[in-house]
């Protein structure tokens, strides 16, 4: 990644782990029409920009493409779908959502191609089925320095009843997956979309946590000139994003902003987002 670029941040995970739900709450509206969310995707890259939309080729050629219709874009010949969006968090970088690696029916080259110029990963897993060794062996397959500066999110905490079964969960995840990711967080992301301007609904939520980290990660990719998951330098493997600090503001993702390297002790404050339609059931 160099200095002009904003990092790539991949929303990855199997299939009903709440992607879609994610980048609703990350970029503050729908990306995508609803009737296409749980269709089969090529990797969807949403960047800053007035709104558009066009079909990378593998070739490298390029056609535009109606959003309406990006469900019917074919997968076989299509490397990525472009969209663009006025969002606050596509300021600080590009989210890029990667289809389901659980489905038999689509090829795992159709996001694999992508890795190289991925800067990290928010990881969606169920938490009624968190971290199963699908999710593990497919984890496995990405270089080590990406890997360590990515976000695992258990998604649906609420759909977890009781404490018990929340601590025995948490405390299963972290002992398989702990050394694989910068942090874990539990988290109901339709909760959080419903916070609106309730800063105990937005906290309860796992959202606070979780918007904390992601400024830091985001904040430490852009001062790093060479960020990007095929770089395996010592750098990129031993310095995993700084944690927060404990009093840090609360912000809410959509609100984060580019920083410059003089304002990188900043933490602007921000409150939860608006509800927007979503179903955290989609893909």
């Amino acid at each position: 990644m160099t200095s002009v670029e904003k990092p790539r941040i991949a929303l990855m995970g199997e299939f009903s782990a709440g992607k879609s739900t994610l980048s609703n709450l990350l970029i503050g509206a729908r990306p995508l029409p609803e009737r296409v969310t749980a269709t089969r995707l090529s990797p969807v890259w949403i960047a800053s920009g007035a709104p558009a939309a066009h079909r990378e080729h593998l070739d490298g050629s390029k056609s535009p493409v109606s959003v309406e219709a990006i469900g019917d874009v074919p997968i076989e010949d299509t490397r990525v779908i472009r969209l663009f969006m006025e969002s606050d968090m596509l300021d600080s970088c590009d989210l890029i959502d990667c289809p389901g690696i659980s489905d038999p029916n689509m090829p795992t080259e159709v996001w694999e191609r992508l890795v190289p110029e991925i800067d990290a990963v928010i990881w969606c897993t169920h938490a009624t089925q968190a971290w199963r060794q699908s999710e593990a062996a497919v984890w496995e397959t990405l270089p080590s320095a990406l890997r360590k500066r990515s976000l695992l999110l258990v998604t649906r905490f609420d759909k977890l009843t009781n404490e018990v079964d929340r601590k025995r969960v948490m405390t299963r995840v972290a002992k398989e997956a702990g050394d694989e990711f910068a942090g874990i967080f539990p988290i109901s992301l339709t909760g959080a979309l419903a916070a609106g301007d309730d800063a105990e609904k937005w906290e309860a939520s796992g959202a606070h946590d979780f918007a904390l980290h992601l400024m830091a990660l985001i904040e430490d990719l852009q001062g790093r000139p060479d960020t990007n998951a095929a770089t395996n330098s010592t750098e990129a493997k031993t310095n995993p994003p700084a944690k927060p600090a404990e009093d840090a503001p609360r912000v809410a993702p959509r609100r984060i902003r580019p920083v410059s390297s003089g304002e990188r002790s900043k933490r602007p404050a921000s409150r939860p987002l608006r509800p927007v339609p979503s179903a955290e059931s989609q893909p």
